[in-house]
């Protein structure tokens, strides 16, 4: 074999092994810096859902803590108890975060094939952009919401939680599931946040008053359209609630790292209290 073709296959094979070596030390170092969210498992009648939680700094069972949901988007779906703290896990593993809110943080998984909202969705066969989304107020959940109505309600039996100021937040199809699970269960929540997200209208009649919300939208998501975050705020509105609203000119889909970065977004949550 030509002296040139020995060095470059060995080259390559070595390049290999270097790039497979940094993928293998990338993975363990994100193990690693999640390992302070516990992986647990809920499972009740046939309904089965992941989580990982976050417990405050020093936690003690004897004392009450506010509770916060976080609902990761449809990327992130899937068993493996990890890709839900993909986008939003590091914020709440700050240490400023950690010493100013002795919060409980938990994010569950939506499995691959479920959906956390009552959501039709349309998408290009050819690109898989989507094309539309269609919002219904099906009463019956769907199998990763009614997993998630259960293990809230399973949870709040804690005496560790403090009923009073229990939250939910979260991005994309976790947006839209933060909306629907306020319609479900509007008497739980003290106030909440929807990321890109939306639902159908006619829900925030059952907590425009109740529950105090941010809603988040980048200006060019073409994703899931600012119309929607936009007809919520107008539905919250019109039901008699006062929301608060935050358009990024420059953000396309990926709007929830600037809503991650609002330096007044937790302090403002954590401030309510039913």
């Amino acid at each position: 074999m030509h002296l040139c073709k020995v060095i470059y296959l060995t080259m390559k094979k070595n390049l290999l092994l270097i790039l497979t070596f940094v993928a293998l030390v990338c993975t363990n170092a994100k193990a690693q810096q999640f390992a302070k969210y516990k992986k647990e498992v809920y499972q009740h009648k046939g309904d089965t859902l992941l989580y990982r939680i976050l417990l405050p700094q020093n936690f003690d069972p004897t004392k009450k803590y506010p509770l916060l949901f976080v609902l990761h988007g449809s990327g992130e779906r899937g068993n493996d108890n990890e890709a839900q703290l993909r986008n939003g896990g590091k914020v709440f593993l700050n240490d400023a975060f950690r010493k100013q809110h002795q919060a409980i943080v938990i994010f569950p998984q939506c499995p691959k094939e479920s959906y956390w909202a009552n959501a039709i969705t349309k998408r290009d066969p050819k690109t898989n952009t989507l094309l539309s989304v269609e919002f219904t107020t099906n009463k019956k959940p769907t199998q990763a919401m009614h997993a998630l109505e259960g293990f809230v309600k399973h949870f709040l039996k804690n005496d560790y939680v403090d009923k009073d100021r229990v939250y939910v937040g979260g991005l994309s199809m976790g947006g839209m599931g933060t909306f629907e699970l306020l319609w479900r269960k509007p008497k739980v929540f003290a106030a909440a946040f929807a990321i890109c997200g939306g639902a159908h209208l006619e829900t925030a009649k059952k907590y425009a008053k109740r529950v105090p919300m941010w809603i988040f939208h980048g200006v060019k998501d073409d994703v899931v359209l600012p119309k929607y975050s936009e007809q919520m705020v107008q539905a919250i509105k019109q039901y008699g609630g006062n929301p608060k609203f935050t358009l990024y000119p420059n953000d396309n889909h990926n709007s929830w790292d600037s809503a991650f970065a609002e330096p007044e977004l937790f302090n403002w949550l954590f401030n309510h209290k039913k």
